[in-house]
């Protein structure tokens, strides 16, 4: 069997490589791993949300507001397992939701802008309710 099985990394551009992995550093609490990055062990997630987190591979047609107020063509999707807690960090940090918080039927989200203009989401995943 030959199948793609997930995403294995994002890699993007930024005006300052430094500045940009201390703000996901110090405003998300994301650690920065040997390489310079940061890793999100795929197994954290499926412990915290077992059916429900997931990797999300969507392209949105050209024009689409969906990652407004950003203009880049390219938004972060952040698995998170408290987002109260995140973002009371956020808050501390000086750091505005760029939209209200919104609760659906598979999570939470509240979205920022990281120093270079990108929108971020910050998720927060509901588990499925059996059905019953």
């Amino acid at each position: 069997m030959s199948n793609v099985i997930g995403v294995g990394g994002v890699f993007f551009l930024c005006k300052d490589e430094t500045a940009t992995k201390a703000w996901y550093r110090d405003v998300l609490g994301i650690p920065v791993n040997e390489y310079g990055g940061f890793d999100f062990p795929h197994a954290r997630a499926a412990e915290a949300f077992p059916q429900g987190a997931r990797t999300v591979f969507a392209p949105f047609k050209a024009g689409s507001d969906y990652f407004k107020p950003s203009v880049e063509t390219v938004m972060f999707n952040l698995i998170v397992d408290d987002l109260d807690a995140v973002l009371e960090r956020i808050e501390t940090a000086g750091v505005e939701q760029t939209q209200p918080s919104e609760s659906h039927e598979y999570g939470r989200f509240a979205w920022v802008m990281d120093p270079d203009g990108r929108k971020v989401e910050l998720w927060e995943p509901r588990e499925p309710v059996e059905a019953g």
